[in-house]
């Protein structure tokens, strides 16, 4: 397909409405996003420096068969992060922790210190290492294994990570490696771009959450902690080496946790993919059945989305922060309700129900959609309300901290429009985020 240069021009104000630019997946060559800051405190975006995405796939076959041949090294689809200095790649298959070469290419030290926790590392730990070392004994692998849970994600743990890197006298040459789901992922990431100043690192994500992106932590270089008042409030941008996904890790999973990733993916399809959302609509009971082809298709067109608004807005001044669709009221659940009790995913999932019901109540979006968001999450088995113990004063306490709130205006992610559009305001009548939280909430 012939290519030729994309061009939009993107207007934020912190009280105003960000139109989304759609997706265009294999006729990207020039997208061009470049920022003026003017006197009134807004945003306009217009075309300049060069952001290329750039997808390198591998046949089909060859990614999407976990129980094809293994005496070929399977050759992994590639989503390229651009970001100039500190691009990227994502690398998608079945089988690829079998193959050492994607990882040790991403290697330039001789340290490396794995983070995981109790539930991944009897599973996958031995692995990464082998495909650390094998073939490359200059390479030594020390490895901290963190508890399992979200309620987990805070400072003390952290001090885990440094108390074995300090304790294994790595230095600034040593590489961080990532391995398990989400908490993991913002964890080591936020470890490594702290400690000595900042270090490499590489993500391994082995949860549908993590591979999708859902706490950003995976893909996009959003790292972090949560703090009692507020989730995911410490943090830091740092992007990694490499991403490495194998398909294979999610054959583990709890079903919970599997139908607690899509929540991400149906946010993609909802935010600036329609066609990605219908398929998914046809396709959640294969996502569920964990077939391979359905899963990867999800992952590698959930990363070709997640890459392209990160190529064009690394530091989440407006775009990127419409990938948090329903993540202000999940957050708040996450928080309310105690970290570790719902799933991010579970929550996400509430959160976007309750996201819906507002642009509908703006009169921004028909009820066609309404019917379709609280289908397609109920047959991924997700909730589509918060916990009956949330109250509007506990949503509203929580939100009033959320990171996109901006000179004390809570700006949200809400759909406008045809499937498969949204905006990032400000402006919008509060009595409809009110009558929301009551519409869902019991006192």
């Amino acid at each position: 397909m012939a290519s030729s240069p994309t061009h939009f021009s993107l207007s934020l104000r912190t009280n105003q409405q960000t139109p989304i630019p759609k997706p265009s997946f294999f006729s990207h060559s020039n997208t061009h996003f470049h920022f003026h800051l003017h006197s009134n405190n807004w945003v306009s975006a217009s075309v300049s420096t060069a952001r290329r995405l750039r997808i390198c796939a591998a046949s089909s076959s060859q990614v999407m068969d976990p129980f094809a041949a293994k005496s070929q090294p399977a050759l992994p689809e590639i989503v390229e992060v651009d970001l100039g200095n500190r691009s990227y790649p994502i690398y998608i298959g079945s089988g690829l922790l079998h193959e050492p070469e994607y990882l040790q290419r991403h290697i330039h030290g001789k340290r490396v210190l794995v983070v995981t926790n109790k539930t991944v590392a009897p599973l996958y730990l031995d692995k990464v290492v082998d495909a650390l070392t094998r073939g490359n004994p200059n390479v030594s692998v020390e490895s901290v294994i963190l508890p399992d849970g979200e309620q987990y994600k805070d400072m003390d743990t952290l001090m885990k990570v440094f108390d074995k890197a300090i304790e294994s006298r790595l230095d600034r040459r040593c590489t961080f490696v990532a391995l398990g789901g989400g908490v993991i992922g913002d964890m080591c990431g936020f470890a490594a771009a702290a400690f000595l100043r900042g270090v490499k690192f590489i993500q391994i994500p082995t949860t549908v959450m993590a591979q999708l992106q859902l706490v950003d932590s995976s893909v996009g270089g959003k790292t972090g902690i949560n703090h009692h008042l507020g989730k995911n409030l410490i943090g830091a941008f740092y992007q990694p080496q490499c991403v490495l996904i194998d398909t294979d890790t999610l054959n583990t999973l709890p079903d919970r946790e599997l139908a607690s990733g899509f929540a991400e993916v149906i946010k993609y399809g909802l935010i600036r993919d329609a066609e990605f959302f219908e398929w998914q609509e046809k396709n959640m009971q294969a996502l569920l059945a964990r077939d391979p082809s359905a899963l990867a298709y999800a992952i590698k067109r959930s990363c070709e989305n997640k890459a392209e608004v990160v190529s064009l807005d690394e530091k989440e001044s407006g775009l990127r922060a419409t990938l948090n669709l329903g993540h202000t009221f999940g957050h708040a659940i996450e928080t309310g309700v105690g970290y570790g009790q719902w799933l991010h995913g579970e929550a996400v999932a509430a959160g976007t129900v309750m996201a819906v019901d507002m642009s509908y109540r703006l009169g921004w979006i028909d009820d066609s959609i309404v019917k379709r968001v609280g289908n397609i999450l109920k047959q991924a088995k997700l909730p589509t309300s918060p916990p009956d113990t949330m109250t509007v004063d506990m949503f509203k306490s929580v939100m009033a901290v959320d990171k996109k709130v901006a000179d004390g205006l809570l700006r949200l992610i809400l759909l406008k429009g045809p499937l498969g559009n949204c905006v990032f305001t400000g402006d919008y009548d509060r009595k409809a985020l009110d009558d929301t939280l009551r519409a869902f909430c019991k006192s």
